[in-house]
């Protein structure tokens, strides 16, 4: 693995080439092609004949017939770099004057508004027109109170892409140089947690090499898979506490998910698969050992026998929220899950039916106590209350949406048996289907 190391307060060398590389925040801007506003009061003066280093030494250059020249050319020098300094200074007072109460803020004050400058979205890209990276280029002051305060730099997200089409944060697709900036921001975390997001256009290598230093602070993953070509196993992210993964590619997704999800970080407890479509022959994959420590998942399943097969496979999972396809003619056996006390339903059936499927027939939830269903069709109430009398379930929320169909007198008896029963409807729709 190739590693890009990067010290933000000294020069930077790269990791191939050996020549000295810029700042994350310069980087960014030059790729943008964009001004970098920045102020180089620390940086070694620039002769103006040769463009190379200028030390006040030289101006020692013994006691000759032309040391009054070079007197002359120094002090000429001089009064260069005193108008270069107030033209610095001009241009950061230009954007506000130092007497105002910004400037006089303490640093402690200006972290704080600096973490209220981040963008509320998960797209936090790498890039200069947005924060943290905007905030390093309004003046010395700024930049040196944003690098040093690690919580501005511990969320991102990173592109790993082959089409230079797709490029948001740089205009050359030059990975040396993305690998770069993304490490220069990953450093300046410091020790603090990271939640990160990757969109994925390659495969998994060029991610894992990268995120390799950070595995052990990465809490948060995102994965979107738009190209993978094998699986992205996950079993080294030992801190990782959430993982989402999205629109994973059609290549060939069982065997990819089913090695990738086989093994589980054992700090893992919420995953999002929402995206992904898992049937009962692809769960019984995986073994309750993979799953078991699994608290909140977000999953589509295809059939009622996959829903069972989920609350076998997570006994201490506490929250479920499903996307389903049913069919009436696979009922599985009953099953009793002790732990499970928030129930996110949405499903369609794939038959013109109206018969019950049997979802609560074979369900008992003794700990629910919020159930929400959406696009159901007809409810199935004889079925759902013999469910809350067999659970002794102290259910107290019930949610429907306009997709539940229900009648009046069922709604009403279920307003008398849960404390906050609520119908989510469109201002025109009508909740009532004619009772037989």
């Amino acid at each position: 693995m190739q590693t890009f190391n990067s010290n933000i307060d000294s020069p930077l060398v790269s990791a191939t080439t050996g020549e000295s590389q810029k700042p994350l925040d310069v980087i960014v801007g030059d790729d943008l092609g964009l001004e970098i506003v920045t102020s180089n009061v620390d940086s070694p003066s620039i002769s103006a004949n040769t463009g190379g280093t200028w030390n006040p030494l030289d101006a020692n250059i013994g006691k000759d017939s032309g040391l009054q020249t070079v007197r002359n050319g120094v002090s000429c020098r001089q009064r260069q770099l005193v108008e270069e300094t107030a033209d610095i200074i001009q241009s950061n007072t230009c954007r506000g004057d130092f007497s105002s109460p910004i400037w006089r803020l303490p640093n402690e004050i200006l972290s704080e508004i600096f973490l209220y400058c981040l963008p509320e979205d998960d797209d936090l890209v790498c890039g200069s027109r947005q924060a943290p990276i905007s905030l390093t280029r309004i003046c010395r002051r700024w930049r040196e109170v944003a690098v040093s305060l690690p919580m501005l730099w511990c969320t991102l997200q990173l592109e790993f892409r082959q089409n230079a089409w797709q490029d948001r944060a740089f205009r050359s697709d030059d990975w040396q140089t993305r690998a770069f900036a993304y490490n220069s921001w990953l450093e300046r975390s410091g020790t603090y947690p990271l939640s990160l997001r990757l969109k994925c256009r390659t495969g998994w290598s060029e991610p894992r090499s990268l995120l390799q230093p950070y595995t052990q602070r990465i809490t948060s993953l995102s994965l979107e898979f738009l190209s993978c070509h094998g699986p992205f196993m996950m079993e080294d992210f030992h801190a990782l506490k959430e993982l989402t993964i999205r629109k994973y590619v059609r290549d060939d997704p069982a065997r990819a998910i089913n090695r990738s999800l086989s093994k589980l970080p054992v700090n893992l407890r919420r995953i999002n698969m929402k995206d992904l479509w898992f049937d009962r022959r692809q769960l019984n994959f995986f073994t309750p050992s993979a799953w078991a420590r699994l608290t909140h998942i977000e999953i589509s399943i295809d059939g009622l026998d996959a829903f069972a097969r989920i609350l076998r496979l997570c006994p201490d999972l506490c929250s479920l929220t499903m996307i389903g396809e049913f069919y009436p003619f696979r009922i599985p056996p009953p099953v009793t899950h002790t732990n499970l006390q928030s129930l996110s339903m949405s499903w369609s059936v794939l038959s013109n039916t109206n018969e019950d499927l049997g979802l609560f027939q074979v369900i008992t939830l003794p700990n629910l106590h919020a159930l929400e269903a959406r696009h159901t069709g007809r409810w199935p109430h004889e079925s759902f209350m013999d469910f809350l009398t067999r659970s002794g379930c102290p259910l107290e929320k019930l949610i429907f949406d306009n997709g539940v169909w229900t009648t009046e007198g069922e709604r009403a008896e279920y307003a008398t048996l849960v404390p906050s029963f609520e119908l989510i409807a469109d201002p025109g729709s009508n909740f009532n289907v004619d009772e037989e």
